[in-house]
């Protein structure tokens, strides 16, 4: 399977916009990026709404009345991916249908991403998006174990799970990488980002180094949190998948 080669990756905007907080400022960031944690009690979600991307167009009216006639992709994940704070239209599911639509790749997008879940809640629910005709799912988990400080080993493990099983079943996975905050340290974001690399060698997948390239630390592509996407930048993360989907689907 084709590795996206790893691109150079500038995190300096994104930590200097991180780090412009006092760590009381961080941690109410990370009140609002873990979800809306107070509705969670526990790692363990309540079944998701699954969603099928619509684009918009005839094209994609005809994908939602008969879903059963195209396989699908599962984007797996969490606020990055339910579109925290947008619109179902301007959410990077339904972006990224609208581009396969274009580009004439029979695929319907399911979003399948709960904000504020972590890896051990991607692993708890995983049975249930892995429901009906999946050929890929994108892998986008780990943002929120780094918020909290979580050992790494742990969310690692919990990733492993999530691609043994969806390989096991004929599942082509995709893996968003993340970053940490940097006050949490050199070491851990140091292990954090070498997690993801492990991963996507040990199972040969297609990688996205950080899904949120161009997007992270940019005032003008992220809400007023700071942390997630406005409509402009969910139309550059949704290249960023584009990137890696694209010829995946051409060698499909």
């Amino acid at each position: 399977m084709r590795k996206k080669k790893e691109k150079g990756i500038s995190f300096a905007s994104l930590a200097n916009a991180l780090l412009i907080s006092t760590f009381s400022g961080f941690l109410g960031l990370l009140g609002v990026l873990s979800l809306s944690s107070a509705c969670r009690k526990s790692e363990t979600p309540a079944e998701p709404v699954i969603r099928l991307a619509s684009a918009g167009s005839s094209a994609a009216t005809r994908v939602s009345t008969r879903p059963e006639e195209r396989p699908i992709i599962v984007a797996f994940g969490d606020s990055l991916t339910a579109g925290f704070g947008l619109t179902e239209e301007q959410s990077f599911t339904t972006l990224l249908q609208r581009k396969l639509d274009e580009n004439g790749h029979k695929y319907h997008v399911v979003n399948s991403g709960v904000s504020g879940d972590t890896s051990a809640g991607g692993v708890s629910r995983l049975d249930w998006s892995l429901d009906g005709n999946i050929k890929f799912l994108i892998l986008e988990l780990g943002g929120n174990d780094g918020l909290r400080g979580l050992p790494v080993a742990n969310m690692k493990k919990n990733l492993a799970e999530i691609i043994e099983r969806s390989q096991a079943r004929g599942v082509t996975v995709i893996l968003a990488g993340m970053e940490a905050p940097p006050n949490l340290g050199d070491d851990y974001t140091r292990e954090f980002r070498q997690a993801y690399r492990d991963l996507a060698k040990k199972y040969k997948l297609t990688f996205i180094p950080f899904v949120l390239e161009g997007v992270g630390g940019q005032a003008a592509y992220n809400q007023p949190d700071g942390i997630h996407p406005n409509a402009e930048g969910e139309k550059i993360m949704t290249e960023n998948v584009w990137q890696s989907l694209e010829p995946l689907l051409q060698a499909n």
